[in-house]
């Protein structure tokens, strides 16, 4: 069986030095080992550090005219797209106050000249072993963390499609209400970023419901007052199960399941918030989910025209609804209609 072994790509050096007798001597240590480039001065090397092809490492000079080492330091690491390229000075001045200035500015390294090459070599090699484990390491913790995000997604569709069979609906629901979220969500303004956090914490909506008793949730007839008390609670509830994090994802969740049951006018549950006292993505998916709700088929009601539906909308709005979100919902009605035709039971 043969083993092939990956070649490793050949790293790149960048020298920055305004005198072509010193970058001439470290192009002669590292030109074996490395790809090196050069620059003649410090607005020659930042362009090159910002190009699509940067150096994986830079060996500067500190004394140059015009921009000086320590400037473009500065200026490296600055910016997003070089600041974590390697910096070893080389230098005539070994003054331990610049020494320590480098290091301050984010320097790995200093060299004094008249440099040892064996020295030189040791440095670079060591520097880049450094960064390449900084990299792996990133791309690591990276990886790892996408993982379980996805994991955590996949937890909350779970729960939420867990939620809707006890209430005798389907996944459908879930995946029609979440995408009518989106869709109102984005048309507020919201970026695509929230946008899909909005889409993915909106199943969670109704996970309270796994708390409520299955003779309320399966009842044909109108719930007694006493009955539609405890079927209130399913939003503190949800709130519970879900419980307190930091990431935007649960945090999110946990708000929808507590607030998609509140009213613009204040006359909803479980805390009779009042207009924008209820969270955004509360007073979004409670026109989503009724909306959906009223143009489905229960097995205690049959499914509401479309038309019948837009008119409740209208008529609630500035009472259940947000009115600036019941526009938001008709402005983009072809959308609406587009995911309810194609996720249709």
């Amino acid at each position: 069986m043969e083993i092939k072994i990956e070649e490793k790509s050949i790293q790149t050096v960048l020298v920055v030095d305004d005198i072509s007798t010193n970058i001439e001597i470290l192009v002669e240590i590292l030109k074996d080992e490395y790809k090196v480039k050069v620059a003649l001065n410090g607005e020659e090397a930042l362009s090159l550090v910002d190009s699509s092809s940067p150096p994986d490492i830079v060996l500067m000079d500190v004394m140059m005219p015009g921009m000086d080492g320590f400037e473009v330091c500065r200026r490296m690491k600055a910016n997003i797209n070089s600041r974590t390229i390697p910096i070893i000075f080389v230098t005539t001045r070994d003054a331990q106050d610049d020494e320590a200035y480098s290091f301050e500015l984010g320097a790995v390294d200093y060299i004094t000249k008249p440099v040892n090459p064996d020295i030189v070599k040791a440095r670079v090699r060591t520097h880049l072993a450094l960064h390449n484990q900084a990299i792996a390491l990133e791309q690591q913790v990276a990886e790892r963390t996408r993982d379980l995000y996805s994991t955590r997604l996949e937890i909350v569709r779970r729960l939420g499609i867990a939620a809707e069979f006890r209430d005798n609906e389907t996944g459908l629901h879930i995946i029609r209400m979440s995408k009518y979220s989106r869709t109102i969500a984005e048309g507020y303004g919201l970026g695509s970023s929230e946008a899909d956090i909005l889409l993915n914490a909106a199943p969670m909506h109704d996970v309270g419901k796994i708390g409520i008793p299955d003779s309320l949730l399966s009842k044909q007839g109108k719930l007694t007052n006493r009955e539609m008390d405890i079927m209130k609670t399913h939003t503190v509830i949800g709130g519970t199960i879900i419980g307190n994090h930091d990431n935007a994802l649960m945090s999110t969740a946990k708000s929808v399941a507590l607030t998609h049951h509140e009213k613009w006018d204040g006359t909803g549950y479980p805390n009779r918030l009042y207009r924008r006292n209820i969270p955004l993505e509360g007073r979004i998916v409670a026109i989503a989910d009724v909306f959906d709700a009223l143009t489905s088929r229960r097995p205690y009601k049959d499914a509401w025209s479309d038309e019948k539906a837009f008119d409740l909308l209208l008529k609630e709005r500035g009472k259940h609804f947000d009115p600036e979100l019941v526009e938001v919902f008709f402005k983009n009605i072809e959308e609406i209609i587009r995911i309810k035709e194609q996720y249709r039971e």
